[in-house]
């Protein structure tokens, strides 16, 4: 089993691959990983104009929006519109836009090498305890608080923006009241989806 705390203080921003905004990231799998190589990452991107999204060839993501009051994306022509929390999937591959008409906006994004890694994103409500386990080996799972009010087990604080990366079937148990993002990677499934094609 492994649980990581990710400290939303201490982590570095880095600029977009096209330089239109600051991103940090809060797990990247291979470690060292390029986008040819990726199996997957999750990261926080700050959003402050308006403007293209970098293209991420053989990459699927999955955004939510974290920060804000609304975001539009028009990805290959097709208009969609994020309040807070929404997501939406779309291929790395489409040309996307985005634009701010409440100013600028902070977004969770996984993104998963094709064939390499499938996931998922929704928030989870924590009102006493909430415990999440990785079902298997193959499944990371990443937990990102939008609220403060939280803590680990052993009374650790989680402050807002801070990560719980869980992974090996751990488990983890989130206590008090508030709001967690909740990110679950299975990089086996998509291998088998890969092998069947």
């Amino acid at each position: 089993m492994s649980q990581t705390l990710v400290r939303w203080s201490e982590l570095k921003a880095v600029p977009w691959k096209n330089g239109g905004g600051v991103m940090r990231v809060l797990a990247r799998v291979p470690a060292a990983a390029t986008n040819d190589d990726l199996g997957w990452s999750a990261s926080i991107a700050e959003i402050e104009a308006d403007g293209p999204f970098s293209a991420f060839p053989g990459i699927d993501r999955v955004i939510m929006l974290i920060g804000g009051t609304e975001l539009f994306l028009d990805v290959d022509g097709t208009p969609h519109r994020l309040s807070k929390t929404d997501t939406l999937a779309f291929s790395g591959d489409a040309v996307t836009t985005c634009r701010l008409p409440a100013g600028p906006a902070r977004a969770l994004n996984l993104m998963m090498g094709r064939g390499h890694a499938v996931g998922t994103s929704r928030t989870a409500e924590v009102a006493g305890a909430h415990q999440v386990t990785a079902r298997d080996s193959g499944e990371a799972v990443v937990l990102v608080a939008l609220t403060g009010g939280l803590m680990l087990d052993g009374g650790v604080a989680i402050d807002a923006l801070d990560a719980v990366l869980v992974d090996a079937s751990g488990s983890v148990t989130v206590t008090g009241n508030g709001l967690l993002a909740e990110l679950r990677i299975d990089q086996r499934r998509a291998a088998a989806v890969e092998a069947r094609n």
